[in-house]
């Protein structure tokens, strides 16, 4: 969902000494020590800037209060509960961040094109290996907005394929993608949340998606499309599915890729796990037809005292659209690297 890294803000020293239960302020401790510091996701997300406003201590003390509090990432990374609550336009991360200045690929697109574009000539002799580098930002611009709780996001990715390795060509940029959305953000009623085997139903997304790459023709690719999603948490465990919808454009002729959502398919479904200061994620886009795609990533932090800062990054991604460039090029590719910033 967005390939979404969520992030579990530090909870306030004051809250934890306020647990009067010997084992849920000893819990509270381990996660003020790190256990919970980050979630990484491929839709989405790095980690959430700064630390929530801590709960009041006597409403730590309610079993209930303390329940929700401590169990729901999901609440504190897209300020689902009041207490999570930050206001606007505070900036903080979405996707992951990183720098991978190691990027392999089983082949390199030499010859991209699609059905209205011809193929592109005159290239630079592309290398396999390269660097992979994503920025991603986000900011609330409107709270409590139209129904009890819910808030509009604004946000904007960028990623690069970035040929560090080939001095023959002079290091040239092989592929940049714009990504700026709107997402608007309903969390589930209490009373409507649980769900069998623990499960709970802890919001609802919908949002409108502009990508393109910014390259004149025969290289240009640009689409435009709505979602919609659910989200699920139960404990160290989020799912999210993802269902999108392609906005079509006048003609076929001024259309890039009339194809892509052939090859991007139109679901996608999330997993992330967060074990202790590991942080793993698998996003499908699952196809019938052999399309689609599957991303694994995982995240650990450089240093073991200091989860919430520098961290090694791993992904492994499988099929169509790693880059829009590469839409309807079957890609296999191992990246690995660090996170570069979050906040």
């Amino acid at each position: 969902m967005s390939a979404p890294a969520f992030a579990q803000a530090s909870l306030d020293l004051k809250e934890c000494l306020g647990l009067p239960d010997t084992s849920a302020r000893l819990a509270c401790y381990d996660r003020l020590a790190g256990r919970e510091a980050m979630v990484t996701l491929p839709a989405s997300p790095a980690a959430v800037p700064g630390t929530p406003e801590a709960v009041p201590v006597s409403q730590a003390a309610t079993p209930a209060t303390t329940q929700q509090s401590e169990s729901s990432f999901m609440s504190r990374y897209w300020e689902l509960d009041q207490a999570d609550k930050r206001g606007t336009f505070n900036y903080t991360s979405y996707r992951p961040n990183f720098f991978m200045p190691l990027h392999s690929m089983a082949s390199v697109n030499r010859n991209p094109s699609s059905p209205t574009r011809a193929k592109a000539s005159n290239l630079p002799r592309y290398q396999n290996g390269e660097a992979k580098i994503q920025v991603s930002l986000r900011s609330k611009v409107w709270e409590n907005a139209l129904l009890p709780g819910a808030d509009l996001w604004v946000a904007y990715t960028q990623q690069s394929m970035w040929q560090l390795w080939n001095r023959d060509q002079s290091a040239p940029f092989r592929s940049t993608d714009y990504q700026p959305e709107v997402i608007y953000v309903v969390p589930t009623p209490a009373s409507w949340q649980s769900l069998p085997l623990g499960w709970k139903w802890r919001m609802t997304q919908a949002g409108i998606v502009h990508q393109s790459n910014g390259q004149p023709d025969p290289l240009s690719r640009s689409w435009n499309r709505v979602y919609a999603q659910a989200g699920l948490e139960r404990r160290d465990l989020m799912f999210n599915l993802r269902l999108e919808h392609r906005l079509k454009t006048d003609n076929s002729v001024g259309d890039d890729n009339p194809d892509i959502q052939d090859y991007m398919k139109r679901a996608e479904l999330q997993m992330m796990w967060t074990p202790g200061r590991s942080t793993a994620a698998v996003a499908w886009r699952p196809s019938f037809s052999g399309k689609g795609s599957v991303q694994l990533d995982y995240s650990y932090p450089v240093f073991r005292d200091r989860p919430d800062g520098l961290r090694w990054y791993a992904q492994l991604f499988q099929g169509y659209g790693e880059t829009l460039l590469d839409y309807n090029f079957k890609q296999t590719s191992l990246s690995l690297g660090l996170t570069i910033f979050k906040f």
